[in-house]
C-alpha cells in the first residue's frame, strides 16, 4: 500500500475521532503508519456505534482500499532486475514484449518502412536482424510457403525476424523469450524450424559447387588476379564452432574438445574469390583434425571418385592442370587440393613464391569465416542443443552467402587463432593423387617464378 493512501487513511481516522470521540480509532501513542494498520478496530465495532461517523468512515475507507488495491496504473512494483526479467507479468517485461510485439513489428515493416530513406531503413534493419530490408524480404519470401505449412500461430516474417535477431545478436532462447514475451521452449521451436528450413530448402539454391562454365571461368579468373596461379576454383579451411554447453550425457564428450580447450563442433567450408561458400560440411566433433574431417566429407568422396567434373583445363609445363582448391598444410596434398611446400618459407625461391601466391588465395576462405562469425554472433558461442548445432551453423552459412551476393557491408572480422601442425599422412588410396599433386605443385611453382622473373 503506498504512502499517499496511508496519509489519506490517517486523515480520515482523525476526522472520525473528531466527529465521534467515543470510538477513537487512533492510538494514544504516536505510532507509525504500519502499526496503525496492523491493529485496526474491527468493522463490527464500527457498525455497532451509535454515531453516523464510523459508518461513513468505514464506507469511504473500504472504497479507497479497493481502489488502491486494484487500480494503480502509474505505480511500478519494486522488484529487482532479475525478478523482473523472470516474471512475465511484470511491467518492464510487458513493456519489452510490447516493443517487440507483432503490432510493433508490423508498424516497423509496413508503416515506417516507406517513410524512411533506403540507407537509414537498411541500417536500422541491419542493427536489428543483421541484414538489409531487401535481403530480409528475400529470406521471408523463400521461407514463407514452408512456415505456412507448419501452421505456426505467428506471422512468417515475424518468426523469421525473431530467429535472425537471435542469430545476429547471439541471444539465448531465454533472453529472446523475455524480449518477445514468449516461452523459451517456443523460441527454441521456432529457431529450430527456421534454421532447418534455411539449411535444407535454401542450401541448394545459395551454396553450389561452381561446375557451370560461366561461373567456373569467373571464379578461376578471380583467383588468378589475386594469386597469379591458374585454375584455382576455391579455398578450403576448417574452424571450430564453440559450444556454450555440452550435455552431460554426451557419448565420448572428450572428442568435442578442440585443441584450444573448449567444446566445439567442426565446420569445413570452401569459398570462392568473393568469399562466398560453395561447399559446407559439419560432420565432426571439435577434437578432430581438418584432414580427418575433410576425408569424411561428401566433397572429398565426390572429388576422389571423379563425380565432380570441371570442364576447364590448362597446360602448365607439360602438366594438364584441372581446376583445384587450395588449403593450408593441415590438409592432404592431392591432385585436386594443393597445399604449400612449407609453412615457414624454407623452400626454394620458386617454392616460396608459389606458397605466397597460394596463401593469398587461401586468405579468401579465412576472411569468409571471419565474416561469418563476425556477422552471426551466435557462432561465437553456440547456445543451441548439440543435435541442432549443425543445422544452425549451416543456416548461418546460407545467410552469409545471401549477404555476400547482395554486397551487404562487411562487419569486423572475427579473428581465428593461428593454426600450426605437421602435414597429414597420405592414405593408401590417396597415393596416386598425392604424387600427381606433387608434380602439379612443382610445375606451377616453376612457371610462376619464371613469370615473376620476367617482369
Amino acid at each position: 500500500m503506498d504512502q499517499s493512501f496511508l496519509l489519506m487513511l490517517t486523515n480520515l481516522l482523525h476526522l472520525q475521532n473528531h466527529l465521534d470521540p467515543t470510538t477513537s480509532l487512533l492510538s494514544d501513542s504516536s505510532s507509525s503508519y504500519s502499526s496503525s494498520i496492523a491493529s485496526p478496530t474491527s468493522p463490527t465495532s464500527l457498525l455497532t456505534s451509535t454515531s453516523a461517523a464510523p459508518l461513513l468512515f468505514f464506507t469511504i475507507a473500504s472504497v479507497l482500499s479497493y481502489l488502491a488495491t486494484h487500480h494503480s496504473p502509474n505505480k511500478k512494483p519494486k522488484t529487482s532486475p532479475n525478478n523482473d526479467n523472470n516474471n512475465p507479468s511484470s511491467p518492464s517485461h510487458a513493456a519489452a514484449a510490447a516493443e517487440f510485439s507483432v503490432s510493433a513489428f508490423r508498424a516497423l515493416s509496413t508503416e515506417h518502412i516507406w517513410a524512411m530513406e533506403a540507407p537509414l531503413r537498411d541500417a536500422q534493419w541491419r542493427s536489428l536482424y543483421g541484414l538489409s530490408y531487401p535481403v530480409f524480404t528475400t529470406v521471408v519470401d523463400k521461407l514463407k510457403p514452408y512456415i505456412t505449412q507448419s501452421q505456426l500461430s505467428l506471422p512468417s516474417d515475424y518468426a523469421v525476424a525473431m530467429v535472425l535477431s537471435r542469430l545476429f545478436h547471439g541471444f539465448s532462447a531465454k533472453t529472446l523469450a523475455t524480449r518477445y514475451g514468449l516461452e523459451p521452449y517456443l523460441i527454441s521451436k521456432i529457431t529450430n524450424m527456421v534454421t532447418r528450413l534455411l539449411a535444407t530448402k535454401l542450401y541448394p539454391e545459395f551454396i553450389k559447387i561452381p561446375v557451370s562454365r560461366r561461373r567456373l571461368v569467373e571464379t578461376t579468373q578471380g583467383f588468378q588476379e589475386l594469386t597469379s596461379l591458374p585454375n584455382i576454383c576455391g579455398a578450403i579451411d576448417g574452424t571450430a564452432v564453440r559450444l556454450q554447453h555440452l550435455p552431460s550425457d554426451t557419448v565420448n564428450s572428450s572428442m568435442y574438445f578442440s585443441k584450444y580447450g573448449f567444446p566445439s563442433v567442426l565446420l569445413q567450408v570452401v569459398a570462392d574469390h568473393k568469399k562466398i561458400f560453395w561447399d559446407v560440411c559439419v560432420k565432426a566433433p571439435g577434437g578432430f583434425d581438418d584432414a580427418t574431417h575433410f576425408r569424411d566429407s561428401l566433397l572429398y568422396n565426390r572429388l576422389i571418385s571423379g563425380d565432380i567434373v570441371w570442364d576447364k583445363g590448362v597446360n602448365v609445363r607439360g602438366q594438364h592442370v584441372r581446376p583445384y582448391i587450395v588449403g593450408d598444410w593441415c590438409f592432404p596434398l592431392l591432385s585436386f587440393l594443393l597445399t604449400p611446400f612449407s609453412w615457414n618459407r624454407t623452400g626454394s625461391p620458386a617454392q616460396n613464391a608459389y606458397d605466397e601466391g597460394l596463401m593469398k588465395g587461401r586468405k579468401m576462405v579465412e576472411e569468409a569465416i571471419g565474416l561469418l562469425k563476425g556477422r552471426w554472433k551466435i557462432l561465437q558461442n553456440l547456445n543451441v542443443g548439440l543435435s541442432h548445432a549443425p543445422q544452425t551453423i549451416v543456416a548461418c552459412c546460407v545467410l552469409h552467402n545471401l549477404c555476400q551476393i547482395a554486397r551487404e557491408p562487411e562487419p569486423e572480422l572475427w579473428r581465428e587463432p593461428e593454426e600450426n601442425g605437421s602435414p597429414p599422412r597420405v592414405l593408401e588410396n590417396e597415393k596416386s593423387f598425392y604424387y600427381y599433386g606433387e608434380s602439379l605443385r612443382q610445375a606451377l611453382a616453376d612457371d610462376l617464378y619464371q613469370r615473376l622473373s620476367l617482369r
